[in-house]
């Protein structure tokens, strides 16, 4: 794949950003690249060039670079919107468990990337429509997880979760995650989930808090559907996407949860998945 137009975004404000990119997009005019930015960026750097909107971008180039952390490659990825464009994600930010390229890697994995000497690696989205009654009340696209979760009163929720329309237990907990193998290192691992590798066709169920000490997480095949019914009645309940965007639902609303026919394409770090895994969970220190 040859990449002749390169993509940029970045987590607005971030102030290592105005470094990075003015003396990047030198770099690869240099090399007859031609950049474009998205309006964030071109208004964190005070760059009058043509810039386009985050959603405008994927059709326009052939990768996308990300500056900034999980958050802002999670909101690339949903801008993307289902098309194979491959993302180099550089970490900005803190833990970074898919931003994994550093400051010091970008131009060494550039250099690759335009001699044609990279892969990529294809992580799983995830869907969900949110229904009441006959109608469908939100659409989401996720990479990470689709979270069901109270609102500011501390009460525990009520789910009946089914998988291809088998009942597997009500859930009683402060709520719910649905997770791909990408999002089992985010809220799903805080909640108490299993890593798994990227490789494993898989969902993961993790209760939030459950209040009855039997609900485990439970790991279910891909290829299944996966149906959530609130059935709180008195409680406030969010359906929340990547943990950035979602709607309010309420009881008898139903969560339908399924393998997207998308995937979203990460350029390979030399690191082993792994060895991202010792280097952000400090695995093996003491």
């Amino acid at each position: 794949m040859q990449i002749k137009r390169i993509g940029i975004t970045s987590k607005p404000k971030k102030l290592e950003v105005r470094e990075i990119v003015p003396p990047l997009l030198d770099w690869l005019r240099q090399r007859g690249v031609e950049a474009l930015i998205d309006r964030e960026t071109a208004a964190n750097i005070g760059s009058d060039r043509s810039s386009v909107t985050r959603s405008e971008l994927p059709g326009q180039v052939d990768l996308i670079i990300v500056f900034g952390g999980d958050g802002t490659l999670l909101a690339t990825a949903r801008a993307v919107n289902r098309r194979p464009i491959p993302l180099l994600a550089v970490n900005l930010g803190g833990l970074g468990f898919l931003t994994v390229i550093s400051r010091e890697e970008l131009y060494p994995t550039l250099e690759r990337v335009l001699a044609g000497q990279f892969s990529t690696e294809r992580r799983v989205q995830i869907e969900a429509d949110a229904g009441r009654a006959d109608e469908v009340i939100g659409s989401f696209l996720a990479l990470n997880d689709v979270v069901l979760n109270k609102g500011a009163i501390a009460r525990v929720l009520d789910f009946d979760v089914c998988v291809d329309g088998q009942f597997i237990s009500t859930y009683k907990a402060d709520g719910l995650i649905v997770s791909t193998p990408t999002g089992s290192t985010a809220y799903s691992l805080a909640a108490g989930g299993p890593v798994i590798t990227p490789a494993v066709q898989a969902f993961i169920v993790t209760p939030i808090c459950a209040h009855t000490l039997t609900n485990r997480p439970i790991v279910l095949p891909d290829n299944v559907n996966i149906t959530v019914q609130v059935k709180s009645e008195r409680e406030s309940v969010y359906l929340t996407v990547d943990g950035q965007v979602g709607i309010a639902v309420r009881s008898g609303d139903t969560v339908r949860i399924r393998k997207a026919n998308s995937t979203v394409e990460l350029v390979k770090s030399e690191k082993s998945y792994f060895e991202i895994l010792r280097q952000k969970l400090k695995w093996g220190e003491r």
